[in-house]
Formats: structure tokens, sequence, C-alpha cells
């Protein structure tokens, strides 16, 4: 299904929350090109993730929420809203960014999650996801392999149930979120491993992934 060139590139009015998982425990099945470290290129990810949000749909409109360290520092600095990760796994931190953006900006088009492992997301292609979800109650897009989940949505004032996990696209949609398989390749590249980073790769990588890499390339 592809609608790059049947949907208005905005995503005005929508409000996206991005849980970021910090630490030496990301990423846990990926390894790290030599020079580098696990938990630094999820940071990268997820900035640049977050930075591709801000640029689709605005500063102050993207909620990260993530644990104590200097990840929120840099996603404050980005122009994103950080919502304390409050423990109890990915499902309780997306409830608890998603109960601080429902609360604190009310007026909206949506509620959007956006999973924080896209390196090489552009914010034209989650415009392009977001305009075609506006017009759909509650939607998931799956991932490359069409087996995860890596973006819910709800329009007219509901409020995503996420529900990410092994085979989470079969139950997003079985829970109610229509299916959008998008021809949106840098929005459902999620890096899990090294296969997925070089498919990443191919794409293009945001600025901090870039850095991350050049940094262990040259180090």
């Amino acid at each position: 299904m592809s609608l790059v060139n049947d949907v208005d590139l905005r995503a005005d009015g929508w409000v996206v929350v991005v849980p970021v998982k910090g630490g030496d425990k990301a990423k846990s099945r990926l390894t790290a090109p030599r020079g580098t470290q696990r938990h630094t290129l999820a940071a990268a990810f997820a900035l640049d993730t977050v930075a591709a949000a801000l640029a689709a749909v605005g500063t102050g409109r993207v909620y990260a929420v993530t644990g104590p360290g200097p990840l929120v520092a840099l996603l404050e600095a980005l122009g994103a809203v950080v919502v304390p990760d409050p423990g109890g796994g990915l499902n309780a931190a997306i409830r608890a960014g998603l109960a601080h953006a429902a609360a604190e900006a009310p007026v909206r088009v949506g509620l959007a999650v956006l999973l924080a492992d896209l390196p090489a997301l552009t914010a034209d292609s989650l415009s392009v996801a977001l305009g075609a979800a506006a017009g759909v109650e509650r939607a998931v897009v799956p991932d490359i392999d069409g087996t995860g989940s890596v973006l819910i949505t709800a329009t007219g004032g509901a409020v995503p149930e996420p529900a990410f996990g092994l085979d989470s696209a079969a139950r997003h949609a079985a829970g109610g979120q229509q299916r959008l398989d998008l021809d949106l390749p840098r929005l459902r590249t999620d890096v899990d491993d090294t296969t997925s980073l070089r498919a990443a790769l191919s794409l293009g990588v945001g600025r901090h992934t870039t850095a991350a890499l050049h940094h262990a390339a040259t180090g």
C-alpha cells in the first residue's frame, strides 16, 4: 500500500510519544561495531528518531519517556518534553507518556506512539504516515518484517492502547487498530540487530547515528 504520493506532507496537530530506553541493557540483540557500545548506538537512534518527529510535528509536541541520565538533557536540547519513565516496561512507559501528552496538549488531530529505534526516519516519512492515519480512528504501522510495530495512532480524542512486544502488529490489529502497510522503509526499518542496522545504513541515517558510527570507525 503506497500512499507517499497521495497524502499531503502535513503533521499539524499531532502529538507524538517516544519511549526511550537508555542504559547498558538497551539493544541487547545488536552487535555494536568495534569501537562503540550498544547503549551509545541506542541513544543515537533515539535522538535521530526524536529529531525527525520534532521536525514533523513541531517543538513541544514530542514527549520522550526515559529514565534519569545524560539522555534527558540531550532530548530536551532537541526540543522534546521529557517524561520520567515510571518503570514496569515499555508499555507502562508509553502509557505514562500518553497521559502527559493527553493532559498537556488537549487540542490535537491525534496521538501517536513512535518507537525510538528508527535511525533512518525522516520528517517527511513520518508526516506521510500521520497523514494516512489522520483518517483512521486507530491505526498501526508494522515494521519492515510485518510482525512488530513502529507506530500506533489514535484520532478523535481517543488514546492509543500499546501492546508492544512479540508479534505486536498482530496484537495491535486484534485490538482494533487498522493495519497500514505503508511504503515507507525509512519509518518501518527498526534496528534490533546487525542485519537491520545494515538496512538502515543503506537508506541513510541521521546525524547522531552517523556521528556515533564515525567515532567508532576513527576512534
